[in-house]
């Protein structure tokens, strides 16, 4: 009944309802256009191509694309190229003097960023899209091109795949204005869930009719998925809660009294970051793969073998430790320890023990370092447990990536960041409306 009431009064509040009726119109919009193939492919010959996308780093690819990247369709590219734009933005942004000074100049500075990530993502699509399209003519037989495997259907595919990441990405901010939650993030969230169903009815088809286990491991996977989830939720909600008190004040008027800050506590996250450490690590385990490909040799054929294989040893080493080295890193640049001893120093706040300023920044800086590391390394191990259950239960690939790594973590984290954002809302309509109705006013009083 609460959760039903719940529901009835994110409907009363107008502005949510509206929010939320236009996330779901852009992700339906989205979703349409995974499905429409690039013109000149005929669609009844893309079975090589999904085939090809079954399983390791294609298939980790297609999964976040929904689907749209064995479709050969208009998204195929997805919103990944401007996730690595915006990686490449952020990592120049250490070493530019004039990213840094975007940086400091607040909401204009915002603006400038975000346009040159947005013409960045362009240049790394019109890369990104000549490759696709030859792995198209590598994969698919040849009557799949209606209109040959000439030049100009290579340009026009180009321009249409550049126009459609575009548009995903435009479809990604107008979500964040106009809509509820991180836009970029949900549509990344909606091209995982799509995979899911039919993960699960390969699973449960590969342990029921071939007599793999039957229910009975069926139920275990579900226990063990359950679980997980479990372990993620905690992951993303943990905080270290640091103790704040506040310096006596005298309130003007006919008396004096004293008056202490409502907050008295400062929560740092364990996982400050969220799942941005994941996806950058992602995207950097597709450059040696890149690299290696341009060789013939044997040491990149092996190097390819090892990447390509998501599941492998190596390949979640690495994926591992770059988690670990990007979570430090995320962190260092969004968690501003200076800005929020100077903001708790000039609203009379202390933490006992510590003198305010530089003393209370280093302090808190000291902190973060120290959750950081357990937070890292319980991130990538959730991470790569799918390489774990796929080697110890002999779990089918695509189900597997539902047990952690990327696909889980980035549902988990996205799910909460939307149900806050909900929550907000829900919250301070609540408030109004107590302030709005005499009779809710007096039980408040």
């Amino acid at each position: 009944m609460k959760f039903i009431n719940t529901i009835k009064n994110i409907w009363k509040i107008e502005e949510l309802k509206n929010r939320i009726l236009v996330t779901l119109g852009l992700l339906l919009v989205y979703r349409f256009g995974a499905q429409v193939v690039l013109p000149g492919i005929d669609a009844a010959q893309l079975s090589n191509l999904a085939n090809q996308t079954d399983s390791g780093l294609l298939g980790l690819l297609n999964a976040f694309t929904g689907g749209a990247f064995s479709n050969a369709s208009v998204f195929a590219l997805g919103i990944m190229p401007y996730i690595s734009a915006s990686i490449v933005v952020q990592l120049m942004g250490i070493a530019i003097p004039y990213l840094q000074k975007l940086q400091k100049e607040g909401e204009s500075g915002r603006k400038k960023i975000n346009q040159i990530t947005r013409w960045l993502t362009i240049a790394i699509t019109l890369v990104q899209g000549p490759g696709y399209i030859y792995n198209l003519f590598a994969t698919l037989p040849g009557e799949a091109f209606l209109l040959g495997d000439n030049l100009t259907f290579v340009v026009s595919s180009v321009i249409i795949l550049t126009t459609g990441t575009i548009f995903a990405m435009w479809l990604g901010e107008k979500i964040t204005d106009k809509g509820i939650g991180n836009g970029i993030s949900l549509l990344i969230m909606v091209g995982i869930i799509a995979t899911l169903p039919q993960a699960f009815i390969q699973e449960f088809a590969s342990r029921v009719f071939e007599s793999n286990g039957g229910l009975v491991m069926i139920l275990i996977e579900l226990v063990i998925w359950f679980a997980i989830i479990m372990a993620s939720v905690m992951l993303v909600m943990a905080v270290r809660q640091i103790p704040v008190q506040y310096a006596r004040r005298s309130a003007s008027g006919g008396y004096e009294k004293n008056v202490f800050g409502s907050r008295q506590y400062i929560p740092l996250k364990l996982n400050a970051s969220g799942v941005m450490p994941i996806i950058f690590a992602q995207a950097i385990m597709f450059i040696p793969v890149a690299v290696a490909g341009l060789s013939d040799s044997d040491t990149a054929q092996g190097v390819t073998a090892a990447f390509q294989n998501i599941f492998g040893f190596w390949y979640n080493l690495v994926f591992a430790l770059l988690i670990i080295v990007f979570t430090y890193f995320y962190t260092a640049i969004t968690v501003p320890t200076n800005k929020m001893a100077d903001d708790l120093k000039r609203s009379g706040g202390f933490i006992p023990g510590i003198r305010p300023g530089s003393e209370t920044s280093e302090y808190l800086d000291r902190i973060m370092s120290q959750i950081t590391l357990p937070g890292s390394i319980f991130l990538a191990l959730i991470a790569v447990f799918p390489a774990i259950v796929v080697q110890l239960l002999g779990v089918q690939q695509n189900w597997a990536l539902f047990f952690g790594g990327t696909s889980l973590l980035i549902m988990v984290g996205v799910a909460i960041d939307t149900m806050q954002q909900v929550n907000s809302y829900l919250l301070n309509r609540h408030y109004d409306g107590l302030m709005k109705t005499g009779k809710n006013r007096k039980a408040v009083a």
